[in-house]
């Protein structure tokens, strides 16, 4: 599809944001989701004049992570473009990667007694992380002839960069993540699924002992899990792809690597939700699509907490407005993925969706939920098909064959 739309794309003068709620599907607890549970007028209103539904972000029954998601929005097939955090984490720092370079995204974590007590070091603040990430990098330069590069993340989250002297083979980096996923449980060994991959996971182990070292009397934050071995991968920009000069707006650095990867410009950013739409509107001259990344409803529904994502929707919705005033020619709202606060993480559920432009059909939903998009027209779609739909909304497709 994608080498189908690249023949088709011509330029105009339109605009379109892409905001993405982070996790925002759900599951009903006491019969209503978080998105039913909040209020949301503005949201409700837009629904009844868009073309809504509900889309897979990478199949059926296939719980993503947030770099599928997000690719998959972004209308590259995650099957085919299988990108680890670790790479997203270390280009949304800044931090210049290189073709010898093994990247890995870690959390800072709680362990006792060889057990994890908290998977996220209670969330620590950035401040505390920024510390203790500096004495690793003071402590650990290089391990076996290998610098050893790290770079402080926004709370509990850190980047590493295993730095090689010579290239690697191809699938070096296809090693398994340390973090079982669930407290209770001890740490996984970096274990690598083919021989390529046998050194560096060997160098993992290492890595982690010192770390365990360095980190053994800092409370919350005294151990390292590593979830996203990864190298650097190779993938049409967005301009490539789409035709499109492209804005990233996103306070979190996993989301800016991931849109710095596709080609976006990624300044970065801090603040809040309302301070990233006034950003945005001050660039709203200067590129033709606007990514707009909400983190927090996701963070709320990992933590199990229910209310927390509703009321994270809710802010949003009282912000919506300031988005309308612009007036974009297609307008789209959705999720990377579902993150029921009732399984505290992602799943594998349809994310509600609606478009909003000129035209489409609307006035099939009265609000925005996820079981009124079922009702909407368009249906139950994969995730990359999003993307041809913002541009054909845009006008910005041209007829297909004679």
């Amino acid at each position: 599809m994608q080498k189908v739309i690249k023949h088709l794309i011509q330029k105009n003068d339109s605009k379109i944001i892409f905001t993405v709620l982070d996790g925002l599907g759900g599951l009903p607890v006491n019969d209503k989701t978080e998105l039913e549970a909040a209020t949301t007028p503005n949201l409700d209103a837009l629904a009844k004049v868009s073309a809504c539904g509900l889309h897979m972000p990478v199949g059926y029954g296939i719980t993503p992570g947030s770099g599928p998601g997000h690719l998959g929005i972004f209308g590259y097939n995650p099957l085919e473009y299988q990108i680890g955090r670790g790479i997203l984490e270390a280009l949304g720092l800044g931090l210049e990667v290189r073709k010898t370079d093994i990247c890995v995204r870690c959390n800072y974590a709680t362990i006792k007694d060889g057990l994890i007590t908290d998977r996220r070091a209670g969330r620590i603040p950035t401040d505390h992380n920024r510390r203790i990430t500096a004495m690793l990098s003071e402590h650990i330069k290089q391990i076996d002839g290998v610098e050893i590069i790290f770079a402080a993340g926004m709370e509990h989250r850190i980047a590493i960069i295993m730095r090689f002297p010579d290239p690697l083979e191809p699938g070096a980096a296809d090693i398994e993540d340390t973090d079982p996923q669930q407290e209770g449980k001890a740490p996984l060994a970096p274990k690598p699924n083919n021989k390529s991959a046998g050194k560096v996971a060997a160098l993992a182990a290492k890595l982690l002992e010192k770390a365990g070292q360095v980190l053994k009397n800092e409370g919350r934050a005294n151990f390292l899990l590593m979830r996203g071995f990864s190298n650097m991968p190779h993938i049409p920009t967005f301009e490539e792809a789409f035709g499109l000069k492209a804005l990233a707006i996103a306070t979190y650095p996993m989301y800016r690597g991931l849109a710095k990867l596709v080609g976006m410009d990624t300044p970065v950013l801090e603040g809040t939700v309302e301070d990233q739409i006034n950003f945005l509107k001050s660039k709203y001259n200067e590129y033709d699509f606007f990514f707009l990344h909400v983190k927090k409803v996701d963070s709320y529904g990992e933590d199990g907490n229910f209310g927390g994502k509703a009321d994270r929707i809710s802010e949003f919705d009282l912000l919506l407005p300031r988005l309308q005033e612009l007036n974009p020619d297609v307008l789209i709202i959705t999720g990377d993925h579902s993150t029921p606060a009732l399984m505290k993480g992602h799943s594998w559920h349809p994310v509600p969706v609606m478009l909003k432009s000129p035209y489409v059909y609307g006035g099939l939903c009265s609000v925005f939920s996820e079981r009124e998009c079922t009702k909407g027209e368009l249906g139950i779609l994969p995730a990359i098909n999003l993307m041809p739909l913002a541009l054909a909304n845009a006008l910005r497709l041209k007829k297909f064959g004679a």
